[in-house]
């Protein structure tokens, strides 16, 4: 859809990626001790490399390493979506710590690649969307997760020195956009909001939008295309 708007898509995975869900499920291990910082280099690496700089899209602790990125001057303009809390953010709502609880009720999770059950893949993930759908979803998307990244966005606010930290008053940011999916129980619209607050302080453009009826499972769902649309309006108007 973006190439066919003129807009060359590179679709890097984190580092050690499998290809496929069932390689991923088959060896969870290569997923274990990736930090967001270590994520950010690798996604600093990638865009060194192309010839021009690049609007950058990213979702769920993506949308948090976009921010990381844009922070940086990587960036010409940047949407974020259900982004992951930063250092500074501070709402904890129960339902985002209910959907992070799988990993961050164990600590020895942090050194751990994590799967989530059916169940908890519903409620943080599908729950706006049919149980038909939300079976389809896990089985098509649903890998085991690094631990690390959640126990670092859980502790952001308590550790100076933390990765999950965002430079948001960069003058060469550039545009951002934030979205949030109104049923979102893993990055509800408290957790969006405030990171806009911190980010509107940038120079640069710093839009909001809330998405209605839509879950964390917004941008692989089958409503994936609004929020396809909605991004690519907001980079049309910069890039």
């Amino acid at each position: 859809m973006f190439e066919q708007a003129g807009y060359p898509a590179v679709q890097p995975g984190w580092p050690d990626d499998p290809d496929t869900v069932e390689e991923a499920n088959a060896h969870p291990e290569v997923f274990a001790h990736k930090s967001v910082g270590q994520v950010a280099d690798h996604y600093a690496q990638v865009i060194a490399r192309l010839q021009k700089k690049p609007t950058i899209i990213g979702h769920s602790f993506g949308g948090l390493l976009v921010q990381m990125l844009a922070g940086r001057g990587l960036s010409a303009a940047t949407v974020a979506i259900d982004p992951g809390p930063f250092r500074g953010v501070l709402p904890l709502p129960i339902s985002a710590l209910k959907s992070a609880w799988p990993v961050l009720g164990n600590p020895s999770n942090y050194q751990r690649a994590i799967p989530l059950t059916y169940e908890q893949f519903r409620f943080g993930f599908a729950n706006a969307v049919s149980e038909d759908e939300a079976k389809q979803l896990y089985a098509e998307f649903a890998v085991p997760a690094s631990g690390v990244p959640l126990f670092q966005a859980a502790t952001a606010n308590l550790n100076p020195w933390t990765e999950a930290k965002v430079d948001t008053e960069n003058p060469e940011r550039g545009p951002l956009l934030i979205v949030s999916g109104e049923k979102d129980n893993t990055v509800p619209w408290a957790i969006a909001d405030a990171s806009y607050k911190q980010q509107k302080r940038n120079k640069g453009v710093t839009e909001i939008i809330e998405m209605p009826n839509r879950g964390h499972a917004l941008v692989i769902d089958s409503g994936w295309r609004e929020v396809a649309d909605t991004a690519l309006a907001f980079i049309k108007r910069f890039v």
